[in-house]
């Protein structure tokens, strides 16, 4: 007499035995494809964590040449990059501290961390938080002089809040050019900040009066302080260019750069 199969087969048996498209194998091939996809994402993020830091830095040093009107198709980035000096500075005292290591510190992680950042009441550049020390980055000229000084700066705008940098020649009150490397403001609109046309209208204007009033202004209209202290507004995207008005003025100012500016202007650099 033949062997009859067991009364009570295995689990593993009674799931290999149902039919192809029945929902307990169907859940089984999805959730072992998820499974093993999670696992190749996970690895090639491991392995390319290194490379995207590399393009990441890359990235920050063509936007602080550019700013600097260094950046030309083909500059070597490494070689032109390593013309600047960068120094931390401690916004309250507007003086270069050596507690931190300018190649290593990572001014957006400073402005998460209690220790190193204060929160924000008045707010108008919409940041929540302000770090207390950030990364500046000097150029010296062949004789060893200031040339310029590239500033980190951020803010909200309509959708999204703006990274960029703002160069400043070495008056410590003329801007050479601004940059803003991210954002999410609307294409064709908002999006216009990185319009070379419009970031050309920075060139030459001045970020305070005679009197160290603080004049920049970015409007529809001249302000009263004069052409030299203005610049247009997006067409069609008000709350950006108030939003770039808003983080410009703030930086600039006694709780930004202020400070630092000053003792530029002092000669205490």
């Amino acid at each position: 007499m033949a062997d009859s199969p067991p009364e009570n087969p295995g689990f593993l048996r009674r799931f290999w035995a149902l039919p192809t498209d029945s929902v307990p194998k169907t859940l089984f091939v999805a959730i072992a494809l998820c499974l093993f996809a999670s696992m190749i994402v996970s690895a090639a993020a491991v392995a390319l964590r290194p490379q995207q830091a590399e393009n990441r830095l890359r990235d920050k040093q063509v936007n602080i040449l550019q700013v600097a009107g260094l950046y030309q198709p083909g500059t070597d980035i490494g070689e032109a990059f390593a013309a600047f000096e960068p120094q931390v500075l401690e916004l309250a005292t507007g003086r270069f501290t050596d507690r931190f290591d300018p190649a290593s510190f990572d001014d957006r992680a400073a402005a998460d961390d209690p220790e190193l950042s204060q929160p924000l009441t008045d707010d108008p550049a919409g940041i929540g938080r302000q770090s207390k020390f950030v990364t500046v980055y000097l150029l010296r000229d062949d004789a060893g002089g200031l040339d310029k000084v590239i500033l980190p700066i951020y803010g909200y705008g309509l959708w999204s809040t703006l990274y960029g940098y703002i160069a400043v020649e070495e008056d410590a009150n003329t801007i050479f050019g601004l940059q803003f490397y991210e954002h999410a403001e609307t294409p064709g609109l908002g999006a216009e900040v990185d319009n070379p046309r419009w970031k050309a209208l920075w060139r030459d204007k001045k970020l305070a009066d005679d009197s160290g009033e603080l004049q920049i202004t970015v409007a529809k209209s001249v302000p009263p302080a004069g052409p030299e202290y203005h610049v247009d507004a997006l067409s069609g995207a008000t709350l950006t260019s108030r939003g770039v008005d808003n983080l410009v003025r703030f930086w600039m100012g006694e709780r930004g750069y202020g400070p630092f500016l000053n003792n530029l202007k002092a000669g205490d650099i």
